[in-house]
């Protein structure tokens, strides 16, 4: 099947992902539909595709008229058979390996033969996700970034017998409905953003416990110094403009001062024991009371709209 041969999405698990790729697709004038075994998570996803819409038509992104055309795209059903003239089947469903395999099993039967497949794990291994899939070369992790009405990225892992065919029909479909595509070369945990996200957060969670610095100044440091620059500039081409041989020098002695710890810190563990989830309970490292969840939700999406924006220009 050719990227232009694309005309119906099948997107399974009604989540806040499933949700809000449902909406990026209707958007770019997709038909979708939406799968999901409870007829209450069905009405929640509808929800959030409102949601989802209505900050868009806020930002001046979206018109009304065309938020109707999104939601008039986009249907909703307990029947996986719903998928049977799908031409991508989406699965965004509970992060469990037998569960996932399950349904792609039963999927396969239902599909059509040349019917893309795609995961959107962000972690677990496609290798493992498709072991019951009997056509594998049609098979990839399409891990989209929350929130993925907002955020261009969009991961193309490729497991062990994903055709070159399927990767690059793929990569233009992306391109279409205005993602930044990046392609995993081999099934590795984390793919390439948990495995940058983590290894700063790993280093962030160090720097707070050894005492270095406190956890607000290495939210500061972040956001006014390598986060600042990020956006621009990757951290690779960031050596290139510092100088590859400073670069070297700096790894020389700072790599050995870096945590290199291979499980979480007790730290991390205390506040989970403490009920300190974060947002989820109103307490993590910030405080999230009262009105502070929805204002920092707000401040966040505002600011990523912003960096949106320019983007889009930036790549036009």
């Amino acid at each position: 099947m050719k990227v232009g041969d694309i005309e119906k999405i099948g997107v399974a698990g009604a989540g806040t992902m499933g949700s809000g790729i449902a909406q990026v697709f209707a958007s770019k004038g997709y038909e979708v539909v939406v799968t999901d075994i409870a007829e209450e998570q069905l009405r929640r996803s509808a929800k959030l595709v409102d949601i989802f819409n209505s900050s868009l038509i806020e930002e001046g992104i979206m018109l009304p008229e065309e938020a109707q055309k999104v939601k008039g795209l986009i249907s909703y059903s307990t029947d996986k058979r719903d998928f049977s003239d799908a031409d991508l089947i989406i699965e965004a469903i509970v992060e469990k390996m037998n569960i996932k395999q399950d349904f792609w099993h039963e999927t396969e039967a239902i599909a059509k033969e040349d019917a893309f497949f795609a995961t959107n794990t962000s972690g677990l291994s496609i290798n493992g996700i498709c072991e019951k899939v009997e056509n594998k070369e049609r098979f990839i992790g399409m891990h989209f970034w929350n929130p993925s009405h907002i955020i261009p990225l969009v991961e193309l892992t490729k497991a062990d017998e994903t055709s070159d065919e399927t990767v690059e029909e793929l990569k233009k479909l992306m391109a279409t409905i205005e993602k930044e595509a990046v392609v995993v070369q081999k099934d590795a945990p984390g793919f390439i953003g948990n495995r940058l996200q983590f290894a700063v957060f790993r280093e962030a969670l160090y720097i707070v416990d050894e005492g270095i610095a406190t956890f607000e100044d290495v939210d500061k440091a972040m956001k006014y110094g390598p986060g600042f620059r990020y956006p621009v500039i990757g951290p690779l081409q960031t050596a290139d403009l510092g100088g590859l041989d400073t670069f070297y020098y700096i790894s020389d002695y700072l790599f050995e001062e870096l945590s290199d710890m291979k499980k979480p810190p007790a730290m991390l563990q205390s506040m989970m024991d403490a009920g300190r989830l974060g947002v989820k309970s109103n307490k993590g490292f910030w405080d999230y009371s009262g009105d502070k969840q929805a204002e920092a939700i707000k401040t966040r999406d505002k600011m990523l709209f912003d960096m949106l924006k320019w983007s889009k220009k930036v790549r036009k």
